[in-house]
């Protein structure tokens, strides 16, 4: 293969593009993880991230990706047999369900159409049912990264409030931890699962649990097996700055630049700008003449955009040709949506240029290929950014 010139573009929804600070603060050398140079990384970075999960209460970073983050947040607060609610938003939540049935949950897992997010109502419905207090969790996505659909986790919390079931309440937020509002303690959740290579900037390799106190109190009586996903051990290990094992240092290094980033944008201004960069995405796949495939205009992910194909097929193809001429990756249709849909991904280390750039890769990727569609949506979103 010849060298393709100039940058890559990874315009899927995670990994996302790594800032150069981050590169460099990771290359440092490799320390003592249980010396007083890595005590202090500890510290910074373990009391860094309350403010981006918006909590007072303890943060759990597992070498691991999202993935173990879900399962570590199963193990450690429920027990064989136990009933959890779920929700099919997308694949990632069919795919958090199927994990928790073959740790030996029983899972309600409420059909849906992976074009809306998990509707309050019938969260409110199920557990107003549920007099025996079978429903130990309730558990949901917070922005499904395979749909660009974004479920509204403080009304589900109210929706659970109104009738005073005493089930925990987890929240995924793989894909909008550090790009979309979230507040853990408001929200009054129980476990909020995180990972590094989304809206921390990172790559892939660090995943987050932050944990309530009644999350704590259900971890004394859970039963499921767990060993390295277990809390306790980690917590105590953690006053001190550390791990129980071999921590993922350079990634830590990583995580602590990411945070003084996020810290100097200012968290409030790191979510308009995704906001801003979703509704230019937005203006010019309707340009298009496309299809969005969130269907609830109060659920558009402010990280993802995920445009149907025309005549629902092709899409492998298209981003094929893409990549190949135009050095751009976008993201793929997962599970149901394979082939039917793309992925266009707006978040983390992103700005003006790099949206239109992106824009630009897709529309003349339609030209390419044949599909049918009408000129002007970078226009669109160039007209949009200008005015906002």
């Amino acid at each position: 293969m010849s060298y393709p010139s100039g940058r890559h573009f990874l315009q899927i929804p995670g990994p996302t593009n790594v800032p150069e600070q981050v590169l460099r603060a990771m290359a440092k050398p490799t320390i003592d993880h249980r010396g007083p140079e890595f005590k202090a990384l500890g510290l910074e970075v373990l009391g860094g991230l309350k403010p981006i999960f918006k909590t007072a209460g303890p943060v759990v970073i597992f070498a691991s990706s999202g993935t173990g983050a879900w399962e570590a947040g199963l193990v450690n607060t429920l027990s064989p047999g136990d009933k959890a609610l779920m929700f099919e938003t997308g694949h990632f939540a069919t795919l958090w369900k199927n994990m928790a049935v073959r740790l030996g949950l029983e899972v309600d897992f409420v059909p849906g159409d992976w074009r809306h997010g998990v509707d309050s109502a019938v969260v409110e419905a199920k557990l107003a049912e549920d007099r025996g207090h079978a429903i130990k969790s309730v558990m949901v996505v917070h922005n499904e990264t395979s749909t660009g659909v974004t479920s509204r986790v403080a009304e589900i919390r109210k929706a659970i409030d109104r009738t005073g079931h005493p089930a925990l309440f987890m929240v995924d937020t793989i894909s909008s931890l550090g790009s979309i509002d979230y507040r853990h303690d408001e929200w009054g959740v129980d476990v909020t699962v995180g990972c590094s290579q989304k809206g921390l900037m990172l790559p892939p390799g660090l995943g987050f649990n932050a944990i309530s106190a009644k999350a704590l109190a259900a971890a004394k009586t859970a039963k499921l097996p767990k060993s390295y996903w277990g809390w306790e051990e980690m917590l105590t290990a953690n006053k001190g700055g550390f791990f129980p094992s071999s921590p993922a240092t350079n990634l830590l290094y990583g995580l602590r630049e990411s945070l003084h980033l996020l810290a100097e944008e200012g968290l409030d201004n790191v979510f308009a700008r995704h906001k801003r960069h979703a509704e230019a995405t937005r203006r010019a796949v309707r340009t298009w003449g496309m299809e969005i495939l969130c269907l609830d205009s109060e659920e558009y992910s402010p990280v993802l955009t995920t445009v149907v194909m025309p005549g629902e097929k092709g899409a492998d193809a298209y981003r094929a040709a893409v990549l190949d001429k135009f050095n751009m990756s976008l993201g793929s249709g997962l599970g149901i949506l394979k082939d039917r849909v793309f992925r266009i991904g707006h978040l983390g280390d992103f700005n003006d240029l790099t949206l239109i750039g992106t824009l630009g890769g897709v529309e003349m990727g339609f030209a390419l290929t044949g599909i049918p569609y009408k000129q002007g949506g970078v226009m669109a979103a160039m007209d949009y950014l200008a005015s906002h």
